[in-house]
């Protein structure tokens, strides 16, 4: 006979895998099923359990006389109280009688058996009875009423035998002798106050012991946090309760404490990477016992930093809302203190721990803070958000903070503090475009291609040029701590919210008190921006200046930015700034020794773009026109300010060799100078002199002196009056913060003077006359007499 053929299909490889991973689904919730019953059936186990010693404890106590007998107390009584009733004394009875009924008694099973029994006796023997029967054939006792608890007394012996003597116990409500103890614990509270009052020093050395004995306990539960984190996890949420102290004595300093320590523990034992959810998959999977209690104390790390921020968060809003706690502990004029050290703690975790979880959450609390009224908070949250933008380097945490405060700006329609733009100076985009350049002037080498090398190369040398490119690529990862592409891309994205922002700002509200932060960090970032938006930003920075609506500080940046812009990538167009020139040129004399004296850093900025590094698009004529200006104006300002428009000057004459002739007192010109003119090009200043620098050597300072002197020289470079290295190799900027007299003081200080002081004292006496003296004391001694005053004599003397 011939073979039947198996006419059932091979299952494909395909359905194979996919049945293979429904098996396993399957088997997986299988074993969650079997896990949850197994959990369930525990937990009924050990409410039954928990219920038996419940019923135990409560249970009635078993008689002495019968502890082996099941029957309910009323029945126990009644057949006593029938038995008294029927039993006939024994002296009446026969012996014969007496021992027939003993034997009839010991062979009676059905009466010598209990009847409550839930079974009769031959259930063996029934084995084909139904369940129903047996049921109906079970005897039954019916509660009626709520068995009574009984008191044993001691017994009484009769003829008969002992009798026992029980007492029904007196039912009382449990809840009202709870109540009961309760009102007489008040009562005995209410007692005993009294008698304790304390004096205001007792209480205070009360206070101050409570206090040791809670700092002491953070002490400890910190220590052993940070001895061992892993094993002492559970310690942070004791340590966290404390938020919650009660004792309104040292319920303020105790949460100040508490909130400082768990900030410090934080910081200290967070560990260097963000911890993520474990998935079904991982979790399902049998791991080590290192790995699993790694897991344990990273989940409990991160459940309690989330619980410690809201109760951060819970302590800055208690404060905004001013709304009192029911439990009273902590007053109204607490609040503020509490949330400065919640505050500073937030502020610590931002810049401490940019990489961990919650980071976003951290920044959502700062960035409104920013702009609280209060200016310690503000000032707090604005440090705290520059130190962030100082030290990140890749970009990640820098973005999330300008995309938060780029939306809360034009949510409160751009009336915030200035504080907040001014953070945005921080951001480290410079240093990495300037990293990037460089990569692109060095380019990384490419690698051959299997083509090339095949037709170039014999095989021993793609052999060894395939082990020196591995060699290559493993030193180049090693070198690259992050991907530049990553950082450019987020980088990039940064830069377009902020100038985003700025721009928003320079339209709508070109009146705002942001526009002096807008216009500096025009001016900082100006070299990145698009060349497209150069003539449209040029057009409306000369529009603000021509309004007239800036202060001089707000023009200075328009300046300042204009140049910015033109000395980047704007070199490329075509575009005249005359008119910018025009404006410095005017603002200089608006400046003195007052409150504009901290404009000269930026004039020295402006004038950095402007003459120095566009030497070649500025004038003879405009040099000449700016150099008689800056002399005229170091007059009038502070030391500081003196010296670094000397030094600017001495650098425009080094950049234009021709400017030697102001210093020449006999040359001439054609026409007059004119300094009220407010076009530089066209004010004749080459027919002036540079008398400022004579009145300068004369000046107080010294360091002014030295630089006067050295202009009168013809700023020499060598001999006996040229400049020290450090004056000469500094820059103007730099000079002007070194000699700066912010503390009020003098800069470098004034030498003591050398002169002696005169042991002998001359008095007011004795610089007179001995003849003089006495006369002067005679006329104080003798006493004035009453003359009435006569003026019509010497009227009449002075009309002769």
């Amino acid at each position: 006979m011939k073979a039947r053929r198996n006419k059932k299909q091979v299952p494909s490889f395909r359905k194979l895998i996919k049945t293979s991973k429904v098996k396993l689904e399957n088997k997986l919730k299988n074993k969650q099923f079997k896990q949850q019953s197994t959990i369930k059936k525990y937990r009924k186990e050990q409410r039954k359990l928990r219920q038996a010693v419940k019923d135990a404890v409560s249970k009635k106590p078993i008689p002495l006389e019968d502890p082996r007998s099941k029957r309910p107390v009323k029945r126990m009584e009644r057949e006593e109280e029938e038995e008294e009733e029927e039993a006939l004394p024994l002296d009446m009875m026969d012996e014969d009688d007496l021992q027939l009924m003993k034997d009839l008694g010991q062979k009676a099973s059905f009466l010598t058996r209990d009847l409550s029994s839930s079974e009769p006796v031959h259930i063996k023997k029934r084995k084909h009875e139904s369940v129903i029967d047996k049921y109906e054939k079970m005897p039954r006792t019916l509660q009626t009423a709520p068995e009574k608890e009984l008191i044993h007394l001691l017994p009484i012996k009769d003829k008969s035998g002992i009798i026992p003597q029980t007492r029904e116990k007196p039912v009382t409500d449990i809840q009202q002798e709870e109540e009961d103890e309760e009102e007489l614990q008040v009562e005995e509270e209410v007692i005993e106050n009294p008698s304790q009052e304390l004096t205001l020093e007792e209480h205070l050395i009360e206070r101050k012991k409570k206090l040791q004995e809670k700092k002491i306990q953070i002490a400890a539960l910190a220590s052993a946090v940070l001895s061992d984190p892993e094993s002492n996890i559970k310690k942070l949420k004791e340590l966290r309760s404390m938020l919650m102290e009660q004792d309104p004595d040292v319920a303020v300093t105790v949460r100040k404490l508490v909130i400082i320590s768990l900030m410090e523990l934080f910081k200290d034992i967070t560990p260097s990477y963000k911890i993520r959810p474990l998935t079904e998959a991982e979790k399902s999977t049998k791991i080590r016992k290192e790995t699993q209690k790694l897991r344990e104390f990273e989940e409990g790390l991160v459940s309690q930093y989330k619980f410690y921020l809201e109760n951060l968060e819970q302590v800055v809003k208690d404060w905004k809302q001013r709304k009192l706690k029911k439990s009273n502990v902590v007053s109204l004029k607490a609040y503020k203190g509490l949330a400065e050290v919640a505050v500073k703690s937030l502020c610590e975790l931002l810049v401490a721990l940019p990489h961990f979880n919650f980071h976003n959450n951290i920044i959502v609390l700062i960035v409104p803070l920013m702009n609280d009224g209060s200016k310690l908070i503000s000032e707090m949250c604005c440090e705290a958000v520059k130190k962030l933008f100082k030290q990140d380097k890749l970009g990640q945490a820098s973005l999330g903070v300008i995309k938060v405060i780029s939306g809360f700006v034009k949510g409160r329609n751009y009336e915030v503090r200035p504080e907040m733009l001014k953070t945005f100076l921080c951001l480290r985009i410079k240093e990495i475009e300037v990293k990037k350049d460089t990569e692109d002037i060095n380019k990384p080498k490419k690698f051959m291609t299997f083509k090339e090398k095949r037709k170039t190369l014999s095989r021993m040398q793609r052999k060894w040029k395939k082990a020196e490119e591995k060699l290559e690529r493993e030193l180049r990862e090693a070198e690259a701590s992050e991907s530049t592409e990553k950082k450019l891309k987020l980088h990039t994205e940064t830069l377009n919210i902020v100038f985003v922002t700025y721009f928003r700002i320079l339209k709508k509200a070109q009146r705002s008190p942001l526009l002096p932060a807008v216009l500096e960090g025009l001016a900082k970032f100006a070299h990145l921006i698009n060349v497209e938006f150069f003539d449209d930003l040029l057009v409306v920075l000369h529009t603000l200046i021509e309004s007239g609506d800036l202060s001089y500080q707000e023009s200075l940046h328009c300046v300042q930015t204009a140049f910015h812009i033109l000395s980047g990538q704007g070199d490329v167009l075509n575009i005249d700034p005359m008119k910018f020139y025009t404006h410095l040129y005017k603002t200089l004399f608006k400046l003195h020794a007052g409150a504009t004296n901290d404009g000269i850093e930026i004039v020295l900025h402006c004038l950095d773009v402007m003459l120095s590094k566009r030497r070649k698009q500025v004038s003879h004529q405009r040099a000449l026109a700016f150099i008689k200006r800056l002399c005229t104006l170091a007059l009038q300002v502070l030391p500081n300010s003196s010296i670094g428009l000397l030094a600017t000057t001495r650098i425009l004459m080094h950049t234009f060799p021709r400017t030697d002739l102001l210093l020449d007192s006999e040359s001439q010109g054609s026409g007059v100078f004119l300094p009220e003119l407010e076009e530089p090009e066209y004010c004749n200043a080459q027919n002036t002199a540079l008398w400022e620098l004579h009145t300068l050597r004369r000046h107080y300072h010294p360091v002014v002196q030295r630089f006067a002197t050295h202009l009168l020289a013809g700023a020499p470079s060598e001999g006996s009056e040229a400049l020290k290295p450090e004056l000469s190799r500094r820059s103007a900027i730099e000079l002007f913060e070194t000699y700066s007299m912010a503390a009020m003081t003098f800069n470098p200080p004034v030498e003591p003077s050398n002169s002696k002081k005169k042991d002998k004292v001359l008095q007011g006496d004795s610089f007179l006359n001995e003849d003089l003296n006495q006369l002067i004391k005679r006329y104080c001694n003798e006493v004035a007499s009453e003359i009435p005053l006569d003026f019509t004599k010497c009227l009449k003397t002075s009309l002769q």
